[in-house]
């Protein structure tokens, strides 16, 4: 039986890890922000620096926190965003790199928005990063890490495109308009999205945490990303009801400002290169059967 650590699992990831987990016969902590309520609840401020005791004699260590993207980006909202990943991951990687027992391996959440606004281009783990406030998040984010692998501890950066599952993300919030025959193509539809559906990208880091060839980044997404166009038409085909909307990116852009820019109608044409590299074999390799499987 292995000890896993996870810093986030209340969130629509870490939960669907730590059930995951559970089921196989693992046990799992859980780092919480509240008073623990369980022996198997370690508390913890991400903003402060941790006790390498709280976080030692674990075989695996993963965090997922940070705060929702969404919304207009103040500058307060930007801080939060940027402060919520890399400040903890940091304070985290500091203590297990001091823990006396420390872990074979620490997974460490990061996203696709390393790359940017990209078009058509073809992008991989090896690929550079781009411009912008996400990518300047995810370079600090991924850094973050550097103290648990000057340590000595394999670290494993998540870069994670649009997760798709019915408890919560993004297709909960689509599905409403969409079933209405109300669904919408955001601005021009070419730009790419990569997705993952949650039990591939639960499958993933399962297989993560076995395999020690894997280190570094990884880009965990569906090795088929898709057009929003197609997207979104993909979705109105599986539900039955017309795409005839469009909503323009300029009104994308006066409502919710660098969001909109970014975060909707910015192009990430992402490949699982060291997944597929490894074997690693896909449930939901293909957009319409995972859609299908979701609504």
């Amino acid at each position: 039986m292995s000890r896993i650590l996870i810093g986030g699992a209340s969130g629509l990831i870490g939960s669907a890890l730590a059930q995951a987990f559970l089921s196989g016969g693992q046990e799992v902590h859980r780092l919480v922000r509240r008073s623990p309520q369980s022996a198997n609840e370690i508390a913890w401020d991400p903003m402060r620096p941790v006790a390498a005791t709280l976080v030692s004699g674990f075989d695996a260590v993963i965090h997922l926190s940070g705060e929702s993207i969404a919304g207009r980006w103040t500058g307060a909202k930007k801080k939060r965003i940027r402060d919520s990943r890399v400040v903890s991951t940091e304070n985290l990687a500091r203590a297990l790199a001091l823990a006396a027992m420390k872990p074979s391996v620490f997974v460490a959440a990061s996203a696709i928005g390393f790359y940017g606004d990209r078009g058509d281009e073809v992008l991989t783990e090896p690929s550079p990063g781009g411009e912008g406030f996400l990518s300047d998040v995810c370079r600090e984010w991924e850094a973050a890490t550097h103290a648990a692998s000057a340590a000595g501890i394999r670290v494993v950066n998540l870069r994670t495109g649009m997760v798709l599952s019915r408890k919560g993300g993004a297709l909960p919030q689509m599905l409403l308009p969409f079933r209405w025959g109300l669904g919408a193509r955001i601005g021009s539809g070419r730009q790419w999205w990569s997705w993952i559906h949650m039990e591939d990208l639960v499958a993933a880091v399962s297989n993560t945490l076995e395999n020690r060839d894997l280190r570094g980044a990884l880009n965990t997404v569906s090795p088929n990303p898709v057009s929003n166009a197609e997207f979104t038409q993909t979705l109105a085909h599986i539900l039955g009801r017309p795409r005839i909307f469009a909503v323009p990116g300029f009104a994308l852009r006066f409502a919710l400002g660098e969001f909109a820019t970014e975060g909707l109608l910015g192009s990430a044409r992402v490949l699982p290169a060291r997944l597929s590299q490894a074997g690693f074999r896909f449930r939901y390799p293909a957009l319409e059967t995972a859609l299908e499987n979701l609504v």
